[in-house]
């Protein structure tokens, strides 16, 4: 097979311009995910399941919280094939509205004391949209970032979609800070729909920044060139199962974030511990704040060093950082609670974070490389979503037992180290070259060039 030919650079000031509304996009969209997550822990046992289970209220609001995993891979299988077939920008825009009008429209739901048990069938519904919408976000962003960058400084550009992500989970939680202050009786009445009904006017600031954006010239090329893939799944599936696979496993340490987010928030305010809800915002907040620091720096590193080292210590290291933040939350103590909650989540789990928009969208070529991240990642992040329902389940009758949710949480992480320890190295290959075959079916990643 003839070596591709190399990609045009992208016009001045383009990488920049998609990098910048990858992360203001992310932000926004991320934003209205995250807001689920903190309402799911704090706010919807009360307001749509029974309260006089409070345990079980709480499991099953834990499980909505999944719901949207859940859809992510039918997603991703939809519009990655689209992304692979009109270009990485119209995705884009499409995420961004369905999510901006799913998020709104959980701000309107009915509770269950007004309609009873289609209240939370109307929430799954909704989840399930955010879900279908987050499945094409990152893929997308990561993809229109990676074709536009420079080069040697593709793990850099591709990092600020999860800045924005973390962005977006940082805004989530400062707007509930305010809220989950309210009195209870406003929180449950009213106060908890006001994050949802700022989803508009995040949509609508989205939509402006993104529309503007041209399309990749790596998708350009593919498309005027050799054409795109009639059906992407099929090519993806016969020339790159095995990264696929490889991708699945490594998502899956998006679990430290779901326990993080989710489960931490509940077992630390829960009876059991007793924590205050604004001051484990707080927490979530200010490491979130630390990791829009660590995740770009730790990106950097990986254009010098390579992307699976920095993987490895983000994987790796989160297995441990998640017992000591847990048993610091079991101790009740708030300085101890803030330190390693900055560490575990800030700075190590940064490490993986920042990385896999790059590691993951180099194993692919331009003809499917939304597909793969796509499909790889929702799978993946779908198993990494329920793993606050299961450790809801693991926690025990009283939801305490943290060990054995850090013991959980770091069997997660395993798959994620083997697979980026049997991945190739791909810092150091041209754009043009990447996922492609050579030869004897070895993709040409393998050659690494200076």
């Amino acid at each position: 097979m003839p070596v591709p030919a190399a990609t045009p650079d992208a016009p001045p000031g383009q990488p920049k311009k998609a990098a910048t509304a990858a992360w203001i996009g992310s932000a926004l969209e991320y934003y209205d995910f995250f807001i689920y997550g903190s309402a799911a822990a704090l706010i919807f046992p009360e307001v749509f399941f029974d309260e006089s289970d409070p345990a079980t209220a709480t499991l099953l609001s834990l499980a909505t919280f999944g719901v949207a995993y859940a859809a992510r891979p039918i997603g991703a299988l939809f519009l990655g094939h689209f992304g692979d077939r009109v270009g990485r920008k119209k995705i884009m825009v499409f995420t961004l509205i369905l999510m901006g009008l799913s998020t709104f429209l959980i701000g309107c739901l009915p509770t269950r004391d007004q309609v009873g048990t289609l209240a939370p069938v109307l929430l799954v519904l909704c989840r399930v949209l955010q879900g279908i919408s987050a499945a094409g976000e990152q893929a997308s962003a990561n993809s229109m970032t990676l074709e536009h960058a420079p080069p040697t400084r593709r793990g850099f550009f591709t990092s600020f979609t999860l800045s924005g992500t973390q962005g977006g989970q940082l805004l989530a939680t400062l707007v509930f800070i305010p809220v989950a202050a309210l009195p209870e009786d406003q929180l449950l009445a009213w106060g908890w729909r006001i994050p949802f009904w700022l989803s508009i006017a995040v949509a609508v600031v989205g939509y402006v920044i993104r529309r503007t954006l041209d399309e990749t010239p790596s998708f350009t090329q593919q498309a005027s060139t050799e054409g795109v893939a009639k059906m992407p799944l099929a090519v993806l599936l016969r020339e790159h199962w095995a990264d696929v696979i490889r991708v699945v496993a490594a998502a899956l340490v998006a679990s430290v974030s779901t326990i993080f987010t989710v489960w931490s928030l509940a077992y630390a305010t829960s009876d059991s511990v007793g924590m205050d809800r604004s001051s484990m915002l707080w927490v979530s907040a200010l490491a979130n704040l630390v990791a829009l620091g660590a995740i770009p720096l730790w990106a950097t590193l990986s254009d010098r060093v390579g992307r699976r080292p920095v993987f490895l210590l983000g994987a790796a290291g989160s297995a441990v950082a998640m017992f000591a933040y847990l048993w610091a939350i079991s101790k009740g103590s708030y300085p101890l609670v803030l330190i390693l909650g900055i560490v575990a989540f800030g700075v190590v789990y940064s490490a993986a974070n920042g990385v896999w928009p790059s590691f993951y969208g180099e194993m692919f070529s331009t003809r499917v490389r939304l597909s793969g991240m796509a499909i790889g990642t929702q799978i993946g992040f779908a198993i990494a979503g329920f793993a606050v329902t299961f450790a809801a389940q693991i926690a025990g009758p009283d939801g305490d037992d943290w060990s054995a949710v850090a013991l959980f949480t770091a069997a997660l992480c395993v798959p994620p180290v083997i697979a980026a320890l049997t991945a190739r190295e791909t810092h150091k290959v041209p754009t043009e070259q990447l996922g492609e075959r050579t030869g004897q079916g070895a993709p040409a990643a393998e050659k690494v060039t200076a």
